[in-house]
């Protein structure tokens, strides 16, 4: 290779690297923002956040980033790059050619409004506010408009934004599989209502020490392999995962006194994405390549820890023993209760405490109001009486405020539109990923009753967490599993699985 491309290959790797660096910087400023920074000094942070977002913009499209992509892709250069560094490339242009369509000015406008439009979310959820947070929603939803003007609709307006979370999706195929899923699910709901045989939940309306679930959720954490060298847990109004880099992956999660797993499983989510990102390859730090290869990717390991390990029978054979310790006198129940207890299918109102079997109704609403909002013009104003008729549709139920309505997840707030669908698509991943592990790591469910859940978290690395991004979303549940993504794994989980806990 001439010694040109050389010079070309390092400087783009450079650039790269720097824009790293300011992603690792800015991951910081978030998490502090979400995780207890003074008020008062939110808008001027929000400021910061703009200005070094609009420098790292500036960065990643670049009339020199741009020459060297170019050079690099030349056909007698490419052939010569290393797999990884070939991937880099090409990841890098589809981003390039995404990005360079937006003024730099209009990107750090939309980065200011988005930090304080999840600053003002906050507030307005905690007083129940929606029309004090409608002018900011109103303003996120204007800029990723006018971002889908620049890009280029798809197929859809709304298409334009899944590809962002996963590559090659598009709402034609989720209608299809949404609507699969949904078509065995509802009638799988109907029979477990009707069961005479409904799990006894009495024993989870306490109080529970805050401090105590603290503790048993760093245990948690711990068991499944999480470093806390390379993390933390803190607390926040919605749990999230941020991964600066694998050296520095850090969680939150929310404590309810009422509740004694609602943190439990959320730290154990959060978990899932942390284990991805703390156990990516060496050869990706410093790189783009170095996060999860998309959304759904990503939240099937968040799923696949909270549910498909979480809420097993084995698991709780192990642990529930220690969960009692650290509440003597207030969880006298058997274990097969508490398991039971905690696997209960009802509709609910809230997304992140919702069953496995109705959260993807959840999803499927948001997933629709998406579409309703890009494709069909829907009004910021009419979301709330939406967001209520939905709740009614699919789940019979109707929230009494806002604040248990469309103000519950943050996402909308901070612009992550088309992010929804991924959690459902998580859930698929996650049942034919779990489907591969039981045939082929030996005694599976014996280790996770066992407490031994390092060699699970070591078959993950091996085959997921530490390519990165260096798959697809595709090419990765092809290596995993051996064939495409098939919907039907997840729905025979379920029908398995409550087949057994409500005696159908």
């Amino acid at each position: 290779m001439p010694a040109t491309y050389e010079e070309s290959l390092q400087s783009f790797k450079e650039t790269i690297r720097k824009i790293k660096s300011y992603e690792e910087a800015l991951g910081v400023l978030y998490w502090d923002l979400r995780t207890g920074a003074p008020r008062k000094g939110m808008d001027n942070r929000s400021e910061a956040i703009g200005v070094l977002s609009g420098d790292m913009f500036k960065l990643s499209t670049s009339p020199e980033l741009g020459d060297r992509l170019s050079k690099l892709e030349e056909s007698s250069v490419f052939e010569h790059l290393s797999e990884i560094e070939q991937r880099l490339v090409s990841e890098t242009r589809k981003e390039y050619d995404r990005s360079v369509k937006i003024p730099p000015k209009l990107y750090q406008e939309y980065v200011v409004i988005a930090s304080q439009s999840e600053s003002k979310w906050e507030e307005a959820k905690a007083n129940n506010d929606y029309a004090g947070f409608q002018p900011y929603l109103e303003k996120v939803i204007s800029y990723t408009n006018q971002f889908i003007d620049l890009w280029g609709p798809k197929a859809t307006r709304y298409d334009t934004l899944l590809d962002q979370y996963e590559p090659g999706m598009t709402s034609a195929e989720l209608d299809r599989v949404f609507g699969g899923l949904r078509s065995q699910l509802v009638p799988l709901a109907a029979a477990i209502a009707a069961s005479p045989h409904q799990p006894d939940t009495a024993f989870l309306s306490q109080n529970f020490d805050k401090a105590a679930q603290k503790d048993f959720s760093l245990y948690i954490l711990g068991q499944m392999g999480y470093s806390f060298e390379a993390g933390r847990l803190d607390e926040s109004v919605h749990p999230f995962a941020t991964g600066l880099s694998p050296g520095d992956v850090r969680i939150t999660t929310r404590y309810l006194e009422n509740d004694v797993t609602s943190a439990l499983f959320g730290t154990i989510h959060e978990g899932g994405h942390a284990l991805y990102e703390q156990n990516i390859m060496e050869e990706l730090i410093g790189t783009t390549l170095c996060t999860g290869t998309s959304m759904g990717i990503h939240e099937s390991q968040s799923r696949f820890w909270e549910n498909v390990i979480g809420r097993s029978r084995p698991f709780w054979d192990r642990y529930f023993g220690e969960l009692q310790k650290r509440f003597p006198g207030q969880l006298d129940v058997s274990v097969d209760q508490f398991y039971r207890g905690n696997n209960v299918v009802k509709p609910s109102l809230i997304r992140i405490e919702a069953d496995e079997l109705t959260y993807n109704l959840h999803i499927i609403i948001r997933y629709e109001m998406e579409k309703l909002i890009f494709n069909g013009g829907a009004r910021v104003s009419d979301l709330p009486e939406i967001w209520n008729e939905k709740y009614r549709e699919y789940l019979g139920i109707a929230p009494s405020n806002d604040a248990e309505g469309v103000l519950q997840d943050v996402h909308w707030s901070g612009g992550a539109f088309g992010y929804f669908p991924s959690y459902s698509l998580g859930n698929m991943y996650a049942a034919q990923i779990a489907e591969t592990m039981e045939r082929e790591l030996e005694g599976f469910w014996t280790l996770v009753g066992r407490g031994e859940l390092h060699p699970i978290k070591q078959w993950l690395t091996e085959r997921i967490y530490k390519y990165g991004k260096l798959r697809t979303p595709s090419e990765l549940i092809h290596q995993v599993t051996g064939k495409p993504l098939d919907p039907q794994h997840l729905v025979s989980y379920l029908t398995n699985k409550y087949t057994d806990i409500y005696k159908l």
